[in-house]
């Protein structure tokens, strides 16, 4: 009987190209059927590609930069740092237990799925559910977040190569439907177009970090060590400066959100039970590794801090550069790589919210509808680039709470004993709501896994309390973060 349990679960390792690929995908749709899903979408997705698609949607060191005005306002210099390694840290615990559950039932579903598997009887339905719609809004704002930063940035590069160039936010909106048609034709067009783009953004994205790095060491002016790690602002105006970075440290974990990308694209990946833990576990390394490498280098190398938070560009790094190489056209140069693997991203992005909802109701063919409603949320920029910005907020919150929700649930379960070693069932049916929970070959046992758990549980609710907080003290309307009323409300 143990040696049944560990057939289906391991990958299947026999030597030779066709044979081998054959048996694996028999092996991945035994493993579906096991788990009460039938095979239906080709797997395009090897190891190298999923890592790239993971790795890339993750893009650390590029989301980063996007979203550096809220550490650097509400934390300065030193509070970014910290506030990244505490990100760095609490994602790397999240990324483990994703993966002891992808491991379990590597599914399209994700999420939704884990939490009817884990949830007792009575509630399995109800749980799934609310499950569900946090991870849609998650990944649907998320999608309308990413494409609005990419076509906002593209703006504030126009400004920055044109001072004559006045950025309108309607100019904006059209720029977003621009990238988003762009993603749209490549998740349509299908096939193993999106593995081989993927591979390549991976190259780009490993390539884009050195490509902006060296020259940004090399031909800024230093800071000291003093005041890159030890200066705090508050420019909120919170009561206490950790009140501050609390606030601030959310958008560092909006650069780590979309870590459960790879997951929905797991009907869609070879030997996925146990290749994808492995890409989301590397992922969470490399980006991790590539992200402080270039926070570093970013706040060791920025000249006046009030001059880059302000920047006519509406984004930090744009004058950085600028600054650091004193070259508009080397300036340019460095952020047109941001804004390619960004453009490219939106593509992934696409494909693994599509994939997400796609799999909740069991219904075919959203991928137009999941780039309409982003097309429509741009609309929004036009009235509010700060009504806008609430979205990235409902992104954090949405994607985070579908997380919190699985996470409990498995440490309830892995508390009370319940999750076997080994497959002995009779019919061969586990990991499905009211079925025997067996663990898959990704597994932190003992108190070290419980430990871990317990941990990304914290992180989250800290992470999702925070997502709720406006930038600053007594906001007007305007200014106030509304993302709390979207969630309570979809």
């Amino acid at each position: 009987m143990e040696a049944r349990g560990q057939k289906s679960d391991a990958p299947v390792t026999i030597p030779g190209g066709i044979l081998s690929q054959k048996s694996n995908r028999e092996h991945d749709n035994t493993h579906l059927r096991q788990i009460g899903k039938k095979p239906l979408l080709k797997r395009n997705f090897g190891i190298l590609s999923i890592f790239g698609f993971s790795c890339t949607l993750l893009g650390t060191w590029e989301g980063l930069l996007g979203t550096f005005t809220g550490p650097l306002a509400n934390g300065g210099s030193g509070g970014t740092v910290y506030a990244f390694i505490f990100g760095w840290i609490g994602t790397a615990a999240i990324f483990v237990v994703l993966s002891e559950l992808t491991s379990m039932a590597p599914t399209a579903g994700g999420q939704y799925h884990w939490a009817a598997m884990l949830a007792p009887i009575k509630f399995q339905k109800f749980l799934s559910y609310i499950t569900g719609w946090w991870a849609i809004l998650g990944w649907q704002t998320a999608l309308a977040s990413s494409a609005f930063l990419t076509g906002t940035m593209i703006q504030g590069a126009a400004t920055l190569g044109n001072t004559l160039y006045n950025s309108l936010p309607w100019q904006g909106t059209t720029i977003v439907w621009a990238t988003l048609l762009c993603a749209l034709v490549v998740n349509m067009a299908g096939g193993k177009l999106l593995p081989r783009i993927e591979t390549v953004l991976l190259v780009v994205h490993i390539l884009g970090f050195f490509g902006i790095m060296i020259p940004l060491a090399y031909m800024s002016d230093h800071k000291s060590k003093e005041e890159v790690f030890l200066q705090f602002l508050n420019s909120g105006g919170f009561n206490t400066q950790g009140l501050s970075w609390f606030v601030g440290m959310t958008s560092c974990a909006f650069g780590f959100a979309g870590g459960d990308a790879a997951v929905h694209m797991s009907e869609e990946v070879e030997n996925a039970s146990y290749v994808i833990p492995r890409a989301l576990m590397f992922s969470v390394l490399v980006n991790g590794c590539l992200g402080f490498g270039m926070l570093i280098a970013v706040l060791f190398c920025v000249g006046d801090l009030e001059d880059a938070l302000h920047s006519r560009t509406g984004y930090p790094f744009m004058e950085i550069f600028y600054e650091a190489t004193n070259s508009l056209s080397g300036s340019l140069a460095m952020c047109s790589i941001i804004l390619v693997i960004y453009c490219c991203s939106l593509m992934g992005l696409l494909a693994a919210a599509s994939r997400q909802l796609w799999s909740f109701p069991e219904i075919r063919a959203f991928r137009a509808g999941i780039g309409g409603i982003s097309a429509i949320l741009a609309l929004i920029n036009i009235g509010s680039s700060v009504a806008l910005e609430d979205v990235v907020s409902m992104a954090v919150s949405g994607l985070y709470l579908s997380y919190l929700m699985v996470l409990v649930l498995l440490l309830w379960r892995r508390m009370k004993g319940d999750i076997y070693r080994h497959d002995d069932s009779e019919d061969g049916i586990i990991n499905v709501p009211g079925a025997k929970l067996v663990w898959g070959t990704f597994h932190c046992p003992g108190i070290w896994g419980t430990a871990i758990n317990a941990f990304a549980i914290l992180y989250i609710v800290i992470v999702v309390f925070f997502s709720f907080w406006p930038a600053k003290m007594h906001p007007n309307v305007e200014e106030m973060n509304w993302s709390v009323l979207g969630i309570g409300g979809v």
